[in-house]
């Protein structure tokens, strides 16, 4: 098993994540610093304040990239720390050390991918009503033209926003990630004027010259649905299900729409103040790449209790998700279906899109501890990884453009709600001392990445 020529084999991070250093050089405040200073939004109280102490730590986490053998690493960008305000001019020490780590990926020859928006949003647009307003669209994209001034020269891949799905719903809809509302109308606003400030980070990327190789493109966060039983009911469900996770943005992105079946549920959609003439023009730009996060499938059963979703995680859409029977789970309790992802890169193949794709995030939690040889045995994750790289190269024998496979996460870190008590890294972190210790998973991705592909058994030895 093998795949294509150049495929880039990497990890990826997030800047609130990892970084620390919260109050240095001038970055301002994001709103996920103000939501887990606030007592009860995040498990044990536990904020990004020192994290991985990464911003810190840079030199030791490249030579550790090196050593793990990475052909590319992506990043984020914190917003904060280019414009402390989310406006004007560029904090020049917040760009200096994106250009320092930028400068030591190339020496170590990883190629650079570039997150602008991972969710930490400068508070003071917050404080004007975030992403539920069109400002925030338009200072997004000046930030991402800020940025891509400073790194476009080194930097091949661009990415404009992570996840907005996540941002908008768990952010604006559901309250359990910052900034913390829940509000479906506020969701429905963040959505479109996510979309809209990716399209116009587009179009100023597009316009400003720099490098003519250099690729940009989107993540989405993407869940084959299915319905739980052969019902009525909950065939309606993991439709409505499907529209809210997948539709609601792969249809603007790649047809110039919102799907027609969810304004049965957003009549807030087809308001012409919210949506105006020449949005989804600006949102459909074409793309280089799509970006693709896959951690699960939505197993979705009618919810015929109080109407809302488990978790709220699809609130008025009277769908609730389950467990499939017999599934295993990871320790964020999602089942482990790596057929999951086959289904979704043909679907969007077969239905969106033949633009390369990149597996910008994928990986697994588990319970994770280092033994007193001061090692880290982690074959669940092994296992994870190699049944995931199995399902993906199923994709590519069917016609997929797949060109990367990024890993999540290059570090253990703040996992946003649930604190420091998940743990997706290859790389295990002790907190208390900040000392990294490479996972089994890790001396296992190495092998991956030099043979271009997983051995032919899980536990094959090099």
């Amino acid at each position: 098993m093998s795949f294509p020529d150049g495929f880039l084999w990497g990890a990826a991070a997030a800047a609130y994540q990892i970084e620390g250093a919260v109050d240095e050089d001038g970055r301002g405040t994001s709103v996920w610093d103000t939501f887990s200073h606030t007592p009860g939004k995040v498990l044990h109280g536990d904020t990004g304040d020192i994290a991985c102490d990464h911003y810190h730590r840079l030199e030791e986490d490249l030579d550790l990239m090196s050593e793990l053998g990475l052909r590319a690493y992506r990043f984020s960008i914190a917003w904060p720390r280019i414009q402390p305000e989310g406006r004007g001019e560029p904090n020049q020490k917040g760009l200096d050390f994106y250009k320092r780590l930028v400068e030591g990926l190339r020496q170590r020859s990883i190629v650079p991918a570039v997150t602008l928006y991972h969710w930490d949003l400068p508070q003071a647009l917050e404080d004007r009503g975030g992403w539920t307003r069109r400002e925030t669209a338009e200072r997004f994209a000046e930030y991402a033209g800020l940025v891509y001034e400073a790194l476009s020269d080194t930097v091949p891949v661009w990415i404009t926003l992570n996840e907005p799905w996540v941002s908008a719903w768990l952010g604006y809809g559901a309250g359990v990630h910052a900034p913390g509302h829940t509000d479906t109308g506020k969701a429905l606003s963040a959505t479109h004027h996510l979309l809209l400030g990716h399209g116009l980070a587009l179009g100023r990327l597009r316009s400003a010259g720099g490098n003519p190789e250099n690729r940009v493109g989107i993540t989405l966060n993407l869940s084959p649905v299915r319905p739980g039983k052969e019902s009525k009911g909950d065939a309606e469900a993991a439709r409505k299900v499907d529209g809210n996770a997948n539709r609601l943005y792969l249809d603007p992105l790649f047809r110039g729409e919102y799907p027609q079946d969810m304004f049965d549920y957003y009549p807030r959609l087809a308001d012409p103040a919210l949506v105006r003439e020449g949005d989804l023009q600006a949102i459909s730009r074409p793309l280089d790449f799509l970006g693709v996060n896959y951690y699960m499938r939505h197993t979705v059963r009618e919810d015929t209790g109080s109407g809302r979703a488990s978790g709220m995680l699809f609130p008025g859409l009277r769908a609730k998700t389950v467990q499939p029977h017999g599934a295993e789970t990871t320790a964020m309790g999602w089942a482990i279906e790596p057929d999951g992802l086959t289904e979704l890169l043909l679907r969007l193949h077969r239905e969106y899109t033949g633009l390369p794709i990149y597996i910008t995030e994928n990986g697994a939690a588990f319970h994770d501890y280092a033994n007193p040889e001061g090692t880290v045995t982690d074959e669940e994750r092994i296992a994870f990884l190699d049944a995931h790289f199995r399902a993906a190269e199923e994709a590519v024998r069917e016609g997929v453009d797949l060109r990367g496979y990024f890993v999540w996460s290059l570090l253990d870190n703040f996992e946003w709600a649930e604190g420091y008590s998940r743990r997706f890294g290859l790389v295990y972190v002790d907190y208390a001392t900040q000392r990294r210790i490479p996972k089994e998973s890790a001396h296992w991705y190495r092998e991956v990445i030099r043979r271009n592909g997983p051995p032919q058994s899980a536990g094959e030895e090099s």
